[in-house]
């Protein structure tokens, strides 16, 4: 049997590492396959979070069971972008191990967050405009996307931030725990459960907002496309925040930097 094969999961110390290489691997990707994949992922996190409008549409089984069963659809999303291969903004704050250890520079971080994140937005808006063709955006589902769009354009810019916070904070541990895995059931188990938390607990993604908020929009929600910019940027904030120093830089500090102090000695 050989290492691929065994069943038990990878250590943490051994996610770390695989962690920071695909990162270093993501910064190293050439322009036109990091934005095609990332326009794949905003499409895919557009699909979850359409999921997740039309499951709870209707739903009579009260305010936690409905949330919990949108939220387990929404993690459609992010299994499609761990398991199919594409590159995700919020997932990819992880690269920040790759930076800190400086296996990469400054410069590449920033190209690949700035490609994926427009490529994301691309992919995002292509599905709301696919949506609206097909005529899914209409009635009761409708009603939804508009709530759901008024209610995250309601957020102060504080709450905003905090909710991205957190929810990246279960993205990336969601994304962790999935290089633990060596097979694809495992990926998808370590996926659901912490995607699913951040969607019930009312947290906020920058990507699915991407989807969310112009779908209501277009679905008639009383919202501006300033008020769209003002809820993005202090959650793209937070979820930087919460990825790429609460998930990435504590784990750096935990596992590969007391590695590179004892390789020095």
């Amino acid at each position: 049997m050989t290492a691929n094969d065994s069943p038990d999961a990878y250590a943490p110390a051994e996610i770390a590492r695989r962690v920071e290489n695909a990162g270093l691997a993501k910064a190293r990707l050439a322009t036109v396959p990091l934005l095609a994949l990332a326009v794949l992922a905003g499409a895919f996190i557009a699909l979850g979070a359409l999921f997740y409008t039309v499951v709870i549409t209707g739903s009579t089984l009260g305010a936690g069971p409905t949330k919990l069963l949108g939220a387990v659809a929404f993690s459609t999303g992010l299994i499609l972008v761990v398991v199919g291969g594409a590159e995700l903004f919020t997932g990819n704050n992880l690269i920040v191990m790759a930076w800190v250890d400086r296996r990469i520079t400054l410069l590449q971080l920033l190209r690949n967050w700035g490609w994926v994140y427009f490529g994301n937005l691309a992919g995002a808006l292509g599905i709301v405009v696919l949506v609206d063709l097909a005529g899914t955006l209409d009635g009761e589902i409708a009603a939804t996307a508009r709530r759901i769009a008024e209610a995250k354009s309601g957020l102060d810019p504080i709450e905003a931030f905090a909710r991205g916070v957190l929810c990246n904070v279960l993205v990336c541990l969601a994304v962790w725990l999935a290089f633990a895995a060596r097979r694809i059931s495992g990926k998808i188990l370590a996926v659901v459960f912490p995607v699913a938390a951040f969607v019930a607990a009312g947290f906020e993604h920058s990507i699915a907002n991407m989807y969310l908020l112009p779908a209501g929009l277009r679905a008639g929600a009383e919202i501006t496309a300033m008020e769209i910019v003002a809820n993005l940027l202090p959650v793209t904030l937070g979820n930087i925040v919460g990825g790429g120093i609460l998930v990435a830089l504590t784990y750096w500090l935990i596992y590969i930097h007391p590695a590179r102090d004892r390789e020095g000695e």
